[in-house]
């Protein structure tokens, strides 16, 4: 997956300082506390289900560009979305012209 990284910043600072905001003024425990009711619940498991198909393909890409996957994971266990979005702006660029298929 190839986003501008200008983008991906974009989307990463905002949502971490807010991140940071939250767990500063809930603390990080309630962040999770918080949705236990049948509502909550569904959006927390919804997202366990989507980190864990983004984990999955940051696996395979770093198989496939022979990066470190393991910062990435450990991260998107803790933070969420942050794993991710730091994965992809610490991404090398790629050559222009360049694509790569995955099966």
């Amino acid at each position: 997956m190839h986003l501008p990284k200008a983008l991906v910043l974009a989307v990463l600072l905002p949502f971490a300082l807010y991140s940071t905001y939250v767990v500063y003024t809930v603390g990080y425990v309630a962040i999770f506390t918080s949705h236990f009711n049948p509502v909550g619940m569904q959006v927390l498991i919804d997202l366990v289900i989507a980190c864990s198909l983004v984990m999955v393909w940051m696996w395979r890409d770093a198989a496939a560009t022979g990066r470190r996957v393991w910062p990435y994971v450990a991260i998107t266990l803790t933070l969420g979305s942050i794993g991710p979005l730091l994965y992809l702006l610490l991404a090398p660029q790629r050559q222009a012209g360049t694509t790569r298929v995955m099966a």
